[in-house]
C-alpha cells in the first residue's frame, strides 16, 4: 500500500491525468530510424501498443502508473476504466507489433536505456497482480528488452551520467526491479556487477548540477541505484565516501529544489521532474540510513522540499502533464521510514 502522503484524491487526479493521455496519438515524438520510404508511417502503426502520451517511454510509465495504481488503491473511482484500458490495449496482437518494430534494421538502440528499464519496471508491476494475464501477455516484450541489457551491458565500458534518459543508474535501478521481482537472476548478477564495477569507487561527489534539462540528478540516482545493489553497511560506508559531507548539506545543490522558469517548455519543465525524482532518492537515502544519524533527518526535509517544490504542478501543460506524475508517484512509493 502507499504511504499516508499520498492521499486518495491527489492518487485519484494521477489516474485521471494518465487516462487522458495514453491513447493520446498526438502530438508525438517519435524515437525512428527510417530505412526507408515504407518506414513513414504514424504513430500507432509504428507502435500498435505504445502510441500516446507524446514518445514510447512516457506512454510505458504511464501505463505503469495506471497498473500501479489499480493494484495499490482500494476504491480507485478509474479502476474500472483502467481495468477495460488494459484489457482494449495489452493484447497479444499488439504486443507482437511492438517485437516487429524491434526486429527492424537500426532499431538495435531505440530506447536504449531509459525506454528499456521502464518496460521492464511495468513488467514488473504487472506480474505482482492476482490475475496475471495482463503480465503473461506483455511477457515476450518483457523478456526482449531483458536481453537486450543482456547484450549491451558488457560492452558498455563506461556510465553515462547525464540528468537525462541515457543516465544508466536510473535505468539499472529499474530494471533491477524486474531481475528481481521476475526471478531474472542472471540478468540481476550482471546489473549487479556493472553496477560496481562504474560506481564503487566514486567518492566525494562535487555534484555538478542541475544543468537546465536535467530530469534526473546524476549525483542521487547514482545512490539509489548503489543503494538497491549493495548490503545496507557496504551501502553505508560507500554514501559516506560518496557525499562526505552530506551532514552539512553540501554539495548544497543537491538540498535545494530547481527553479522551473517555463513549464510549457518541453526541456525546461524537466526540472520539475528533477524535483520529484530527488526526492524520490531523498527518501530512499533517508530509509537506509539509522535513526540516530542525523543525515536521515536532513534526508526527509530535503524530500519534502523538493516534493512541495513541484508536486503542485503535475498537470496544467501537456509538457509536463505526459509524465510528470509518474516521477511524482515514485517518490510516494517510496518510504522514507527505516526499513
Amino acid at each position: 500500500m502507499l504511504p499516508a502522503l499520498a492521499d486518495s484524491a491527489l492518487l485519484a487526479s494521477f489516474a485521471e491525468i494518465a487516462l487522458a493521455h495514453v491513447t493520446r496519438e498526438y502530438p508525438n515524438k517519435l524515437d525512428h530510424v527510417l530505412n526507408g520510404p515504407a518506414d513513414v508511417q504514424v504513430p500507432s502503426a509504428l507502435h500498435p501498443l505504445f502510441t500516446g502520451s507524446f514518445d514510447w517511454h512516457s506512454n510505458v510509465h504511464g501505463y505503469w502508473l495506471l497498473a500501479t495504481l489499480y493494484r495499490c488503491v482500494p476504491g480507485l473511482p478509474s479502476r474500472t476504466r483502467i481495468q477495460s484500458l488494459f484489457a482494449t490495449r495489452f493484447t497479444p496482437a499488439r504486443v507482437a507489433g511492438e517485437l516487429a518494430y524491434l526486429e527492424r534494421p537500426l532499431s538495435a538502440t531505440f530506447e536504449r536505456p531509459y525506454g528499456w528499464a521502464w518496460l521492464l519496471m511495468l513488467a514488473a508491476e504487472l506480474s505482482r497482480h492476482d490475475d496475471p494475464s495482463w503480465s503473461v501477455t506483455l511477457e515476450p516484450l518483457a523478456r526482449a528488452f531483458a536481453q537486450r541489457f543482456r547484450d549491451w551491458l558488457p560492452k558498455a565500458t563506461y556510465p553515462v551520467r547525464s540528468g537525462t534518459h541515457a543516465n544508466t543508474a536510473f535505468a539499472v535501478r529499474l530494471a533491477l526491479e524486474y531481475a528481481t521481482t521476475c526471478g531474472d537472476d542472471a540478468l540481476r548478477d550482471l546489473l549487479c556487477t556493472r553496477t560496481r564495477d562504474w560506481y564503487e569507487k566514486d567518492a566525494d561527489c562535487q555534484a555538478w548540477e542541475p544543468g537546465g534539462d536535467d530530469f534526473l540528478s546524476p549525483a542521487l540516482v547514482e545512490a539509489e541505484c548503489m543503494r538497491r545493489v549493495l548490503e545496507p553497511d557496504e551501502w553505508r560506508d560507500w554514501f559516506a565516501r560518496f557525499l562526505p559531507h552530506a551532514d552539512e548539506c553540501e554539495p548544497s545543490t543537491l538540498f535545494r529544489p530547481a527553479h522551473v522558469s517555463d513549464r510549457s517548455d518541453g526541456r525546461i519543465v524537466h526540472l520539475d521532474g528533477l524535483n520529484l525524482s530527488r526526492a524520490w532518492c531523498w527518501r530512499g537515502v533517508a530509509s537506509s540510513l539509522d535513526d540516530r544519524d542525523s543525515r536521515r533527518a536532513i534526508a526527509v526535509e530535503a524530500s519534502d522540499r523538493h516534493l512541495k517544490a513541484s508536486l503542485p504542478h503535475i498537470a496544467g501543460d501537456y509538457m509536463g502533464e505526459h509524465w510528470l506524475a509518474t516521477f511524482a508517484l515514485l517518490a510516494l512509493l517510496e518510504s522514507p521510514h527505516k526499513r
